[in-house]
């Protein structure tokens, strides 16, 4: 049966992109450079994975989600923010190798990086060992070099409708599947997901017009400024940005908590934005059922003034 779902799934996406078309080619709109008119060294931030990470559906470089974070990152840090990506349209886990490679070895060292990487290991029938295996080797590579890791978490396919039902909760199941795995092995390898499944199933099933790009798979520049907004906070948390964020107690009557890496995958799940990353209980980095994790939901970033971080923005040096 999971044999024969994973043929027909891939086979009915296949069939839509015949119907959509291509619109968008095979390379995304750019968006590398300098973001912030601010004094100072920038921060140096590189996006890693799919074709999500390259923002392929935005119209231009400043609405693809590394510029989007980068405008906002500035903002909070008040530093320049210095944007490369590596990631390739159709990428999959298993060429984050590579892509690590070039974001450790060409210019400058990374402060931070974010991955979105997933659906097409689900659509190519790529074994989830096999590509959480990919995910956990780049993130532990990056961690041991210092560079802080944030992983926004497989979509859920089961939004896009051009896959007919029953296929469509086939999907929905095996991509939650996968980014609960991703959030185990990310956490194990020292770095933080955040989780986008629920968000990408509620809100862009909700608003389709709004939030998909014309060829109904990727997201719009509305979308990624959506999910740009819930990585945000957790990458200026990495990098010491919001004061008390980064290691803030877990308030549990926001929905955070403290809980076994494996039960905070799922509940992260469940939770659109939820942030996942590994904390010590009473001194100690694990208890009887495994790593323990903290699960967040972060708040939004303000700026010096107070206000609130807008996920808009665009470079102002753009090459």
């Amino acid at each position: 049966m999971g044999a024969a779902a994973y043929g027909l799934l891939l086979t009915e996406v296949q069939i839509a992109r015949k119907v959509i078309g291509q619109p968008f080619g095979s390379a995304g709109p750019g968006g590398e450079g300098r973001y912030g008119d601010f004094p100072g060294e920038p921060v140096q931030l590189v996006m890693l994975g799919d074709s999500t990470s390259v923002g392929l559906g935005a119209d231009h470089g400043h609405q693809t989600p590394g510029a989007v974070i980068s405008a906002g990152l500035a903002q909070i840090a008040r530093r320049p923010v210095e944007m490369r990506m590596f990631g390739r349209v159709g990428g999959q886990s298993w060429e984050l190798e590579e892509q690590t490679v070039r974001a450790l070895g060409e210019g400058a060292r990374p402060d931070v990086v974010v991955i979105m990487v997933g659906a097409n290991d689900v659509t190519h029938r790529v074994k989830p060992q096999v590509a959480v295996r990919a995910l956990e080797a780049s993130v532990r590579r990056l961690r041991d070099a210092g560079v802080q890791v944030v992983v926004g978490t497989c979509p859920d396919l089961g939004t896009i409708q051009e896959i007919p039902r029953p296929l469509r909760y086939i999907a929905q199941r095996l991509s939650r599947q996968l980014a609960a795995a991703q959030t185990i092995a990310t956490v194990e390898a020292g770095g933080a997901t955040v989780s986008l499944a629920d968000l990408l199933a509620g809100e862009f099933r909700n608003h389709r017009v709004d939030m998909f790009a014309s060829d109904r798979f990727h997201p719009s520049p509305t979308g990624y400024a959506r999910v740009a907004d819930v990585i945000l906070p957790s990458v200026a948390a990495a990098l010491g940005y919001l004061p008390g964020e980064r290691d803030r107690v877990p308030d549990y009557r926001r929905g955070e908590g403290i809980d076994d890496i494996a039960h905070a995958a799922v509940r992260a799940v469940d939770t659109a934005g939820t942030e996942v990353s590994g904390i010590e209980v009473s001194g100690a980095e694990r208890g009887p059922r495994g790593r323990w994790a903290a699960f967040r939901r972060r708040r939004a970033p303000r700026t010096g003034d107070g206000s609130v971080v807008a996920a808009t923005g665009e470079a102002s040096q753009n090459p």
